[in-house]
């Protein structure tokens, strides 16, 4: 019965080392970091996807780099929405529904806090300012043509 009470006990020992050999205790796995929320700046040209890069809004921009031209593009799916291609100051409302805009060649883009209607126009020239100039290029032009100069005045 020795015997017996000896191979009873050494099975249990085994039994009890395979079993907690086999249990690790493991430390439960962090969460994992939530996805960067949508960007309100556009700061380089590319494709951004609404939503997931870019939050959705009214955005403005100085207009393009380099004395260029700005082009930007509004997408959902495959159907283009709306573009432009400016040498000024651009305001464009991206839409939720809209899947994506591009831009070219703009200065960076600013999510705004006005509505396109109520966001105030690109600043133009001062008041008073277009006649003089309209006189000076006229000139200007005429002179190069071998015409005479108009009278001042």
């Amino acid at each position: 019965m020795r015997s017996t009470k000896a191979s009873v006990a050494a099975a249990i020992t085994l039994v009890g080392m395979w079993a907690s050999a086999g249990v690790a205790v493991a430390e439960p796995a962090p969460a994992p970091a939530p996805p960067p929320a949508p960007k309100n700046t556009i700061d380089t040209d590319g494709t951004y996807a609404v939503g997931a890069d870019i939050a959705p809004g009214v955005y403005k921009s100085a207009g393009p780099v380099d004395g260029g031209a700005c082009y930007w593009k509004r997408t959902s799916g495959e159907k283009m929405i709306d573009n432009g291609l400016t040498k000024r100051a651009p305001v464009v409302t991206i839409d939720p529904t809209d899947t994506s805009f591009t831009t070219n060649d703009c200065q960076t883009w600013q999510l705004t806090d006005c509505s396109q209607s109520v966001c105030p126009p690109p600043p133009g020239p001062p008041s008073g300012a277009i006649g003089p100039i309209l006189s000076i290029l006229g000139s200007q032009l005429g002179s190069a043509a071998g015409a005479p100069p108009p009278p001042a005045g």
